[in-house]
């Protein structure tokens, strides 16, 4: 497998345009890694809370599904690098997480992970959109070189701030 590329840096103040509620559609592909373009598409609410002087931030995010997931980042000043770490109601395992940053309006976060019993490099991709609007974006390469993005959220703010 090739190796992941250089972890982008970022800045204390990459997620700042999370915080608050949002609602999101959210599509994700029903069979990873298989060429399959069959996808579920539902709902969902997170609310994004900063702590430590915005160190970190935490979000919950509850799925129409009947779960819910909690993902924690944290940002390391020396580095200048976010990590984030996920969590969810069905599995109650903290997975392994992803690193990096934003430039501008987009952040990418590299890691590895399994997926199928495999393993797997991880990228998310993050968009801001305006104040009001985001993506967020999920994709697995099993080389290194050719990505399958899985899962995409289209966030909209629950209140929008004009």
């Amino acid at each position: 497998m090739k190796p992941l590329p250089p972890l982008p840096t970022g800045d204390v103040h990459d997620f700042d345009f999370l915080m608050g509620e949002w609602t999101c559609v959210n599509r994700k592909l029903k069979q990873r890694l298989t060429g399959s373009n069959d996808w579920d598409v539902f709902t969902s609410r997170m609310r994004c809370q900063p702590h430590l002087g915005g160190l970190s931030n935490v979000e919950e995010t509850v799925f129409e599904q009947g779960f819910s997931g909690m993902a924690l980042r944290l940002f390391d000043a020396r580095e200048r690098r976010w990590s984030i770490h996920w969590i969810d109601s069905r599995h109650a395992v903290l997975q392994p997480p992803v690193h990096g940053g934003f430039t501008g309006d987009h952040g990418r976060f590299y890691g590895e992970d399994t997926e199928g019993g495999r393993p797997v490099q991880v990228v998310f991709h993050w968009t801001r959109l305006g104040n009001d609007r985001a993506r967020w974006e999920q994709a697995f390469s099993l080389d290194g070189e050719t990505w399958e993005t899985n899962w995409v959220m289209e966030f909209t703010r629950a209140t929008a701030t004009g």
